[in-house]
């Protein structure tokens, strides 16, 4: 198992925490080959949230979110990001049509196949119906994100290891 990942796992909302451990130990027993997924981003606190949105926009680099802090589900640590690693941890990969454990299966769709076992939606969809953001995977709560920012400025939260959560 991935270090950096397992350390991840403890910034998801603590309701999900369990169950985002039992989706990436399944992860870890699917993919078999030379490749392993990595949690790339789970909670963003509010400094790392603007720090991306500005990246693209006022500061240097390509754009990565249309996010503002408490805009994302990962705000709420109710998201995960993923890139496959290989080349004995030196590469990364977001190709959502390699086959490293040559299965027959794309390495992401058995990742994929996992997290929608446990109901959390997989990417975005645009106004034509085209997914993107396809490293993105939000857990289906039942709550819009405006709802859930709402909660947060109402003060529906609790404190876990130093971090605010809302109440969900």
């Amino acid at each position: 198992m991935d270090k950096i990942t397992l350390e991840r796992i403890k910034l998801i909302h603590p309701k999900y925490r369990d169950e985002v451990f039992q989706i990436y130990e399944e992860i870890c027993k699917e993919l078999t080959g030379d490749a392993f997924c990595r949690f790339t981003h789970t909670y963003r606190d509010e400094k790392t949230q603007n720090a991306l949105y500005a990246q693209g926009r006022t500061a240097p680099g390509s754009k990565v979110t249309n996010a503002r802090w408490l805009e994302s589900e990962h705000n709420f640590g109710i998201a995960v990001d993923i890139a496959m690693i290989y080349n004995n941890g030196k590469s990364a990969s977001w190709d959502t049509a390699k086959d490293w454990d040559k299965d027959g299966v794309a390495d992401w769709l058995e990742v994929v196949k996992i997290f929608n076992k446990y109901n959390w939606k997989w990417g975005f969809f645009n106004s034509k119906g085209q997914r993107y953001d396809l490293p993105h995977f939000g857990k289906v709560t039942g709550y819009t994100v405006a709802q859930l920012r709402n909660k947060y400025k109402k003060g529906d939260v609790f404190i876990d290891n130093g971090i605010k959560y809302v109440n969900i």
